[in-house]
């Protein structure tokens, strides 16, 4: 994290253009997918702690070391802040502690939502704090706006934040929510005064452009079909 950060480039200048095609195919299916093992007794061991919790729920996407987590929990002190992340390296790398309200956890994202919502869990906000771009248009199936998973996570509904330092990534986003929720949310730069995740920081250090929007899923027409 020490090392500049380069800016994201690719040779895609644009939403893609079977972004729509895309999302419309994935509201019209029901993706199911195998749960990993460690995954299944992952949730099954969280979710009494869950259950239990008198108050709302927060979730941070892909929380890397967990940094974003503990400041998610003490900007909301009455939550449940659950960070979650696939890489057990990374979580290991946390320190300082968390707050009492916050809980990190290894598990695949889409295994966990598909989860959350046979549960029918509910989450205040969700939060995807600078994915992966994955910025070569060969790639875009791998961003989450392209991804089978997004109905379902939307089904687990709060306030959806996003930020990224590739705006084109932001774009696509906003337009995949708009597309499943009827709600248009509005990319805007992202100046933040304290970093809140390394990337942030070490983007900041960079130099780099960082865009964020910000929109309840809470849906205001049909989503497509």
């Amino acid at each position: 994290m020490n090392q500049p950060s380069r800016p994201v480039t690719s040779r895609q200048s644009d939403v893609h253009p079977s972004l729509e095609a895309t999302v419309r195919k994935h509201a019209s299916t029901v993706w199911q997918k195998p749960l990993a093992a460690h995954s299944r007794e992952t949730f099954e061991a969280l979710a009494p702690e869950v259950v239990a919790w008198p108050g709302p729920l927060v979730l941070d996407t892909g929380c890397g070391t967990g940094m974003s987590t503990a400041l998610l929990a003490l900007r909301h002190p009455d939550c449940l802040v659950l960070g979650i992340d696939k890489s057990l390296s990374r979580l290991d790398r946390h320190s300082g502690g968390l707050p009492a309200n916050a809980r990190l956890f290894r598990m695949d994202l889409e295994d966990f939502w598909l989860q959350a919502t046979q549960a029918g869990w509910r989450f205040q906000r969700q939060c995807f704090f600078y994915p992966n771009p994955w910025p070569k248009p060969s790639q875009r199936l791998r961003r989450w706006a392209f991804h089978p998973v997004l109905p379902v996570a939307l089904a687990c509904g709060g306030t959806w934040e996003v930020r990224t330092n590739w705006e084109l990534y932001a774009q696509e986003f906003a337009r995949a929510f708009a597309l499943l929720t009827g709600r248009s949310p509005l990319v805007t730069p992202w100046h933040p005064t304290i970093p809140e995740t390394l990337f942030e920081r070490k983007y900041l250090a960079s130099g780099h452009a960082l865009w964020r929007w910000e929109e309840s899923s809470e849906p205001v027409g049909a989503p497509v079909r």
